[in-house]
């Protein structure tokens, strides 16, 4: 295999800005995220590739990629290549001149599926058939992080379940793994999150997926740990119409199309986030991606040659966000919020309009993803190993002070094996009896 690192980072001059990304970093920053991440990664065996997403607004653009750069200057053992505007340019070309008429930027530095399919795109491109996604908060724990990235990858289950994509798992600075969602000073659910809190069933699930054997059937998707083979993105791009949570809707569409995320509950990475800066913000965000996910599900759901992916098959955890009392949940978690937070005129626009303005956009994008999706292969194919591309890529994506330093410049030039042997093939053991393994769940 001939895996590839793919970081997005994310680049502002205001941390308070509403619409911001999650895990964003000033661009003065005395030490920014970025270069903590990058300097776990430097123990790492077998490192062959690293992009590095560069996403920024146009009037700090300039500033963060010369942080950026310098930055990924100091890490040569990476062989890191940052992909700002200049470089995603003419992938996006190549993505329209293959697919003229998609809606919206479906590839790019806007928006998180978009930027998750410049990832992939640019590891086709250099011809890696395995993309690792980390996030620039996260910092990696041992040597072994893309051996274990890549275990199982390629296999079969004793279902005779392909192995084509998988998440890992992080924990916190404490070593905890679980949600700690909102917890009132009693430890009980609070009062405002009675109708919108995760943690309890997300627990379960977690729970459960750690205490059972090391690879099994996965209701949930990091996405600052996942690994996914080509055999997988190269069929599956992630949706570019969604406002958040690209990560576990991947794991949606992989199941629509007949392939499943795996969870391996050996592979974790240290998660250390920063404070979400708009909670009401977020929570608005998370009701459009909601009613959205319901509605694309839906609407997949009646073509014939796809999976249907109900509700039902994805409890405990997220199943609950997807059945018919989602809009009344979403009114009630506003309204308290309103009453018991800070932000009382926020969640009361979102209680007063804000799901409509919701279900509007669900039935607006609802079949987009699926119209991407039927020109996503080819666009994929077209891309691989694309010579002009990557060498106009490296020529502009490589930070000075490395070029002409890199080994392997070009996908002919790269070792076929970088990665050790990850053992005998009955590794990867039989997903959990307690998780329903069938494709068309």
């Amino acid at each position: 295999m001939n895996p590839a690192i793919v970081i997005p980072t994310y680049w502002t001059a205001d941390l308070s800005a509403v619409g911001s990304y999650d895990h964003t970093t000033l661009v003065d920053s005395e030490h920014p995220d970025l270069a903590r991440c990058l300097d776990s990664l430097d123990q790492v065996k077998g490192v062959m590739r690293t992009f590095i997403l560069l996403v920024a607004p146009p009037g700090v653009e300039e500033a963060a990629r010369a942080r950026v750069d310098e930055i990924a200057a100091t890490h040569p053992h990476l062989n890191p290549l940052v992909i700002g505007r200049e470089e995603a340019r003419p992938i996006q070309n190549a993505v329209v001149n293959c697919a003229p008429r998609l809606s919206g930027e479906t590839v790019g530095l806007r928006g998180y599926g978009a930027i998750r399919n410049l990832g992939l795109l640019c590891c086709a491109v250099f011809g890696h058939d395995v993309a690792v996604f980390l996030d620039d908060d996260e910092v990696v724990l041992n040597d072994q992080f893309l051996i274990d990235a890549v275990y199982g990858l390629g296999q079969m289950t004793k279902q005779n379940l392909p192995v084509v994509a998988k998440t890992g798992y992080w924990v916190d600075k404490d070593g905890n793994y679980l949600s700690k969602g909102n917890p009132s000073p009693t430890g009980k659910k609070t009062w405002e999150d009675r109708y919108w809190n995760k943690t309890e069933d997300f627990n379960t699930w977690m729970r459960h997926a750690l205490a059972t054997t090391r690879i099994s059937r996965s209701n949930t998707m990091y996405g600052g740990c996942m690994s996914i083979h080509a055999e997988a993105f190269s069929r599956v791009g992630f949706d570019p119409y969604i406002s958040r949570g690209e990560d576990l809707d991947y794991l949606f569409n992989l199941r629509l199309y007949g392939m499943d995320v795996w969870f391996d509950n050996k592979w974790r990475v240290l998660h250390l986030p920063p404070t979400t800066p708009d909670p009401a913000n977020r929570f608005r965000q998370n009701a459009y991606r909601w009613m959205y996910e319901r509605e694309k599900l839906g609407h997949a759901g009646a073509k014939i040659d796809l999976k249907q992916v109900t509700a039902q098959s994805l409890m405990p955890y997220p199943g609950k966000f997807l059945t018919a009392d989602l809009e009344r949940n979403i009114r009630r978690t506003a309204l308290r919020r309103a009453l018991k937070t800070n932000n009382h005129k926020e969640y009361f626009q979102i209680f007063i309009r804000g799901v409509d303005e919701a279900r509007l956009n669900a039935q607006r994008y609802a079949a987009l993803y699926l119209n991407f999706q039927s020109f996503w292969p080819n666009i994929v194919a077209t891309l691989w190993e694309s010579r002009p591309l990557e060498e106009y890529i490296y020529e502009r994506g490589c930070p000075e002070p490395l070029r002409g330093v890199n080994p392997y410049t070009s996908s002919a030039e790269r070792p076929s094996e970088p990665i050790p042997p990850v053992g005998e093939p009955d590794g990867v053991v039989e997903a959990s009896e307690a998780l329903d393994v069938s494709s068309n769940a």
